[in-house]
């Protein structure tokens, strides 16, 4: 399940101008609590993978991500907008939801997972609606932990 990889701490309602401020956010709340060894090498993987193509996917959302080799296990950060930011995305519409992913390089299987059913829950428009007008980190957690 989705909510096997969230983390209260990486829950962040952003108000940010732009993609680049909105990924550097993200990636500072994963560097507050430990999540990843080498911050500069995660931020620039990062951004040379939306440098090959743009991971906005559309609906209004992105799902950046970047694996290493020594990560323990696999994280989702999770930012909400709510005026969103261009990201480029395929469809043109600003990104009001952003899955940072973040794991080892070595567990494709796994990883190929958490992207079906992030991108099956985040298919449903009701829902994505709902983590939108979210007020709370405890609203965000209860509506994945209730969305299979």
């Amino acid at each position: 399940m989705i909510s096997d990889y969230l983390d209260s701490r990486l829950i962040a309602f952003l108000e940010v101008k732009d993609r680049d401020a909105a990924i550097q956010a993200l990636i500072d709340r994963l560097d507050r609590i430990g999540k990843i060894p080498d911050r500069e090498a995660f931020r620039k993987a990062i951004f040379e993978r939306e440098k090959v193509v743009s991971t906005g996917i559309g609906m209004g959302v992105a799902l950046p991500h970047a694996k290493f080799k020594g990560f323990p296990e696999f994280f989702i950060v999770i930012g909400i907008l709510r005026n969103g930011v261009d990201w480029n995305a395929i469809d043109e519409a600003r990104v009001q939801l952003i899955f940072l992913i973040g794991g080892p390089d070595d567990k494709q299987a796994q990883y190929l997972q958490i992207l079906s059913q992030l991108t099956s829950t985040i298919r449903d428009q009701s829902f994505r609606r709902k983590l939108i007008q979210a007020q709370t980190i405890e609203e965000v957690l209860a509506l994945f932990q209730n969305s299979l």
